[in-house]
């Protein structure tokens, strides 16, 4: 409650001094006085309720309109009830300073939102940042993270009868986490509506999923929590974060995390604003910790907060991040004509246009592909990669691979293969696969339902691979593009391993953009692929020939060869 009564306080400076201007021109000062009284009292009870309702952060900004819209409306109330006391040549001395303080009050909001297109460059500069050329390809190790959040928050709906007093509660917004190893998907339950949290006053618990498994089954978690999202006066979590931390902005909506004891915490992003504007300072951006039991407050810089925390910057804030990055390269000016180096994020992410993901190390990172601000350009600039822990924005600017197409690009490819069914494609996030960008697309039914996994070469639209499961998929999608002719560096980024030893079988095969051929070494159940555009001589190739090369080893039992040597041909 400190933090709203001081914003309530701050809002009625103007109107203390346009009232004591009042009280001095007016020969009956004792009922002017008692008036003005009366007006404040009846404008800091309504100010006060309204900013209850809307928790204003006490910034220079929103201080200086709530000064002057409660400015104008107690001076006007003050001045009718006290003008017809007035002589006439004191009234006309009096309206003169009253306007002229008004217009100079209404003057400062321009100047305000003047000194923020301004300071777009301040937060530009705010954001720490680098730039890459490339992402590190993937390993035969790594499997992306590509369950849907909708997929996900289907299931979970399904699961709400385990709830006790289920017809109290409703899904709450669903989170990534890691936790014990596990990437999943965490929601809590909320309230539906204030009667049910009159009657109920605290929730049941929380929901987790796997993120990673499309055939795991949801787990509820009965953990009690009073200060919820869903929760009413001051039992609502943005209300009890105001109250300790009023002279900040929040930035989106708070969510909860889970500690190694399974103990819920809400989370929220807080930033203090760059001078006399709302724009944002990353580099001072903090993070609130909230206990929903007994509403105990605590912050922490973002890069601090306690470890089991994935996302102590917000979705909404990385979202902000993006558009910073990408729009103010060059300032406001450039944003507007000529937009030189300009980048807009896509729109195609899961989370406020971000998508959520776990690097090999188990930190979380946000990722937006980017755009070209012209019309009618499906290609992609690069990406983003925005760590969910410190705030650090990486772009991968796709110099090396220009002409990529771009997430809507990936998504309309899914939604074209299936119209029938309605099937349509969901969270595209791209990869490195073997040197080759690569769009990994959920296919999700029209109830939200997972159908398939897509692989998509970004640079080609006609080369997609669908599977059942993600690591069939992509074993399938690196397969083909070993066999692509046209594919010369399908495996030059990848671990290669060296092969000796006699061919038993050998079999050429015509694929759609060329040959391949596949065969077996004695004592070896692994089958070897080549396509002859790396190795025309590979056709020739014949069982009791001596091979050597050089060959990544997949976990189906395939390899993949880069580069062969074969006795009496090649040598």
């Amino acid at each position: 409650m400190a933090g709203i009564l001081t914003t309530t306080i701050l809002s009625f400076i103007m109107y203390f001094v346009l009232a004591g201007i009042i009280i001095a021109k007016n020969s009956h000062r004792k009922g002017t006085m008692t008036s003005a009284l009366f007006i404040f009292i009846f404008l800091f009870i309504i100010g006060g309720l309204a900013n209850y309702m809307i928790l204003l952060p006490i910034t220079v900004p929103n201080i200086l309109i709530a000064n002057i819209v409660i400015a104008i409306v107690g001076i006007f109330l003050l001045y009718g009830i006290t003008a017809t006391k007035l002589k006439k040549k004191k009234i006309g001395s009096y309206e003169a300073v009253l306007g002229a303080i008004i217009i100079l009050g209404i003057l400062a909001i321009p100047t305000v939102f003047v000194l923020g297109i301004f300071t777009l460059d301040d937060t530009y500069e705010s954001i720490n940042k680098q730039e890459v050329t490339e992402a590190k390809p993937l390993n035969k190790d790594d499997t992306p993270i590509t369950v849907s959040p909708e997929f996900a928050r289907n299931k979970v709906q399904k699961s709400m009868s385990v709830v006790p007093n289920t017809q109290f509660y409703d899904l709450g917004k669903l989170q990534v986490q890691k936790i014990d190893g596990d990437v999943v998907f965490v929601a809590p339950v909320e309230f539906t509506g204030f009667w049910k949290y009159f009657r109920g006053k605290e929730t049941a618990g929380y929901f987790t999923i796997s993120a990673t498994d499309t055939n795991a089954q949801p787990k509820f978690i009965d953990s009690k929590m009073k200060y919820t999202n869903s929760s009413y006066f001051n039992h609502n979590i943005e209300r009890t974060i105001y109250s300790e931390y009023p002279t900040y902005i929040q930035s989106g909506e708070p969510q909860i995390e889970v500690d190694e004891d399974g103990k819920p915490w809400y989370v929220q992003t807080l930033y203090k604003p760059i001078g006399l504007t709302n724009k944002p300072n990353m580099k001072t951006m903090r993070v609130a910790i909230v206990d929903p039991v007994t509403s105990e407050t605590s912050s922490y810089t973002i890069d601090q907060a306690p470890d089991f925390i994935d996302g102590s910057l917000s979705s909404e804030m990385a979202t902000d991040e993006n558009n910073y990055f990408g729009k103010y390269v060059h300032g406001w000016m450039n944003s507007l004509f000529g937009k030189k180096d300009v980048k807009i994020p896509n729109e195609s992410g899961t989370e406020s246009s971000v998508t959520p993901i776990f690097d090999e190390n188990g930190d979380m990172y946000y990722f937006t592909d980017m755009a070209s601000p012209k019309e009618n350009i499906d290609s992609a600039l690069g990406y983003t990669l925005i760590n969910a822990r410190t705030g650090e924005l990486t772009y991968y600017n796709s110099k090396k691979n220009s002409g990529i197409m771009d997430s809507k690009g990936a998504k309309e490819i899914v939604n074209k293969e299936y119209p029938e069914k309605k099937w349509t494609g969901s969270m595209p996030i791209l990869y490195n696969i073997d040197g080759n960008p690569t769009w990994v697309v959920n296919v999700l039914d029209p109830n939200g339902l997972f159908k398939k996994y897509a692989y998509i070469k970004a640079a080609d639209s006609d080369f997609v691979v669908f599977g059942d499961t993600a690591r069939e998929t992509l074993e399938s999608y690196r397969l083909a593009l070993a066999q692509d002719p046209s594919n010369v560096e399908a495996t030059g980024e990848s671990a290669l391993e060296e092969v000796k030893g006699e061919v038993d079988r050998a079999l050429v095969t015509t694929q759609k953009a060329g040959q391949v051929v596949q065969f077996l070494l004695k004592g070896d159940k692994t089958i070897y692929t080549i396509n002859v555009g790396k190795a025309p001589l590979a056709l020739f190739l014949r069982e009791g020939d001596n091979v050597k090369m050089e060959a990544n080893i997949r976990d189906n039992g395939t390899g993949i060869v880069d580069s062969i040597e074969i006795e009496g041909l090649t040598e």
